[in-house]
């Protein structure tokens, strides 16, 4: 493409995975120093001091600020589509504690994850998973906020109840018929885990997408890195690679998602392998953005 790709996509990076080794205020402020991004993913915070310090900041930033749940519920094993009625209902409450952080931040939404299931309750787990959902739109939209649900794999690392594709646009099209303030987000990282391709799945889940991730991910049983880890694009024995997102860049135009109007967040999911330096890979990361985004046509 000869136009910039922040023209079509707001493009950001999740703080927490981009500097797993650095304060949390250290994460903030590295990102808000760097005019590359556009959006600033957090999740979270330790404390209120800590809250106050991220919001002076982000108040400084002109940065879009996105709220990822995922940490509140994979940390403690959190479930939101638990069949126990009373772990369904611990999973919503931190749910509901993420909007009101987020709001504090100056984000319009969260994003979360469902939960692990089993075969014979999949059914009731499923129900569950509705109705946490929908109490949770509920609340986001007395703010104003949206509610988001990323795909993830189900039977490889996080084996949670959403996805594969066909399944979560079952979900998103059920959660449709109530509240028009839920989306999906869907992630390049998680496609080779559900052994889907980019334009199954965005052919498949795309009246539903609102938020987009990218990275990468080892299936291979037995190599380094391997599952849900996020290793940098190009890693060894790893599934994605520069080729892969201009692959999904190129679906991403074919469908319509190139909307200079309204432009959609981007964000790059990668995080380090044992020994590696995060500025190095951030650059990796920025570099194969780069040079997939001069392969999609005009």
């Amino acid at each position: 493409m000869k136009d910039s790709i922040h023209k079509y996509f707001q493009v950001g990076t999740i703080r927490w995975m981009s500097f797993p080794k650095r304060s949390i205020i250290d994460q903030v402020k590295r990102i808000a120093v760097d005019d590359y991004f556009d959006v600033i993913e957090l999740t979270k915070c330790t404390d209120d001091a800590e809250r106050e310090e991220v919001k002076k900041i982000l108040e400084q930033s002109h940065l879009k600020v996105c709220y990822g749940a995922q940490p509140r519920l994979l940390g403690p094993k959190l479930n939101p589509n638990d069949i126990d009625e009373e772990g369904r209902k611990a999973a919503e409450a931190t749910l509901i504690e993420a909007i009101d952080e987020a709001e504090y931040l100056g984000a319009k939404g969260i994003a979360f994850l469902a939960g692990k299931w089993a075969p014979e309750t999949k059914d009731q787990a499923y129900a569950q998973l509705l109705k946490t959902t929908r109490n949770l739109c509920d609340y986001a939209k007395t703010k104003g906020m949206m509610v988001e649900l990323e795909v993830f794999d189900f039977d490889l690392d996080k084996a949670a109840l959403i996805g594969p594709a066909p399944y979560a646009a079952q979900f998103a099209a059920d959660m449709r018929t109530t509240h028009n303030n839920f989306g999906l987000l869907v992630d390049l990282s998680h496609f080779p885990t559900t052994y889907e391709t980019s334009k199954f799945v965005i052919q498949t889940v795309r009246p539903y997408i609102t938020h987009l991730h990218f990275g990468n991910a080892v299936v291979k049983k037995g190599y380094p890195m391997y599952g849900d880890l996020h290793p940098r694009l190009g890693y060894p024995d790893s599934a994605n690679d520069v080729e892969q997102l201009a692959d999904y860049l190129t679906v991403l135009k074919q469908e319509g998602f190139f909307n200079a109007k309204d432009p959609m967040v981007l964000s790059m999911e990668v995080t380090l392998a044992p020994g590696e330096d995060d500025e190095i890979v951030l650059a990796n990361t920025k570099r194969c953005l780069n040079r997939a985004w001069a392969m999609v046509e005009d």
